[in-house]
């Protein structure tokens, strides 16, 4: 279990895993839209049904761990701040896969893992690509869309603080997190 010491491996093995994951999916979701690099689709929908499994797992762990115990008094208004974007950050990693998936297999473009079919796709008689459900696809391709611009200012917001907490606080938190 975490305190306000020491996080456990598994707090600090999701937490890197799915950060680094979920900053590389956003990025490259980010490049694949606004340069329409289709080949890239495949690539994304897998790693994001996987990481999804694991924000799973984090969610939880958290659930059952409670939330982390600051390494000391804060301000209100900066633990506040934090209470909200680590809050946005647990709901995002949730959300972004599912609209994902929403959007994806809805919109009848269907969902595999690494090949493995999870949602079929769903083509006419002339190869044209079919909506399952199109209203409920362009919710998903919504809410991916700017659930991704949240969360990169989540992503941001986060790494600011933990480097405020390193350089300018001088106090553990940055270090609890990569296991000192």
């Amino acid at each position: 279990m975490d305190n306000q010491q020491k996080f456990s491996p598994l707090t600090i093995g999701l937490h890197w895993i799915i950060a680094l994951t979920i900053i590389a999916l956003t990025g490259i979701g980010f490049y694949m839209s606004w340069y329409e690099v289709y080949p890239l689709y495949d690539w994304h929908k897998s790693f994001g049904v996987v990481i999804f499994l694991l924000v799973l797992v984090r969610v939880w762990w958290r659930l059952k761990n409670g939330w982390p115990t600051p390494v000391r008094e804060y301000p209100a208004l900066e633990h506040r701040l934090a209470q909200v974007t680590h809050w946005v950050l647990i709901v995002g990693t949730v959300l972004m896969p599912v609209s994902g998936m929403m959007y994806s297999g809805l919109g009848g473009y269907g969902v595999k893992v690494f090949g493995w079919i999870l949602i079929p796709g769903n083509h006419n008689a002339d190869g044209e690509v079919e909506p399952f459900h199109a209203g409920l696809s362009q919710l998903g391709a919504f809410t991916h869309e700017w659930l991704g611009y949240v969360l990169a200012a989540a992503i941001i917001l986060h790494i600011v603080g933990a480097l405020k907490h390193h350089l300018l606080d001088k106090d553990r938190t940055l270090l609890r997190m990569i296991g000192r």
